[in-house]
């Protein structure tokens, strides 16, 4: 019951961070592996999937924005295309690059891709901190 407890709270504490809301995930993740170390491959698992959902839900209000004026910003994710996503990540600039992904349509299915992979490589590095 307490496992589940804590990957659920980290499923959504993951999703909420990659939204436009403020929050962090790291912290939960590094929590559940200092409790319970035996949780890594699931805590990995909803961790990565819940901030990858998040992200595509930002990826999806960029889609839905109407089609102006474009900024220097929005050239950069032009140019690098979907692995630009890998710092989707990023404090700051991750959520803005989901936004942008969105706007400018670019494959839904190489983002979800490159900001999974970024995001797992986050989470390993939080998870062999928390070893």
């Amino acid at each position: 019951m307490l496992e589940a407890a804590s990957l659920g709270g980290l499923f959504l504490s993951s999703f909420l961070a990659a939204t436009l809301l403020p929050g962090g995930s790291e912290a939960v993740l590094f929590g559940v592996l200092k409790l319970d170390p035996g949780l890594l491959w699931p805590a990995l698992v909803l961790a990565t999937l819940g901030n990858t959902l998040g992200g595509m839900s930002s990826y999806l209000l960029g889609r839905i924005l109407p089609q102006q004026k474009q900024t220097r910003g929005l050239d950069w994710v032009r140019r690098h295309g979907s692995p630009a996503l890998l710092l989707a990540w990023a404090p700051l600039i991750g959520d803005a690059l989901c936004v942008a992904a969105g706007w400018l349509r670019l494959n839904a299915a190489y983002v979800m891709a490159f900001m999974a992979a970024g995001k797992l490589v986050r989470y390993l590095a939080i998870a062999w901190m928390a070893s």
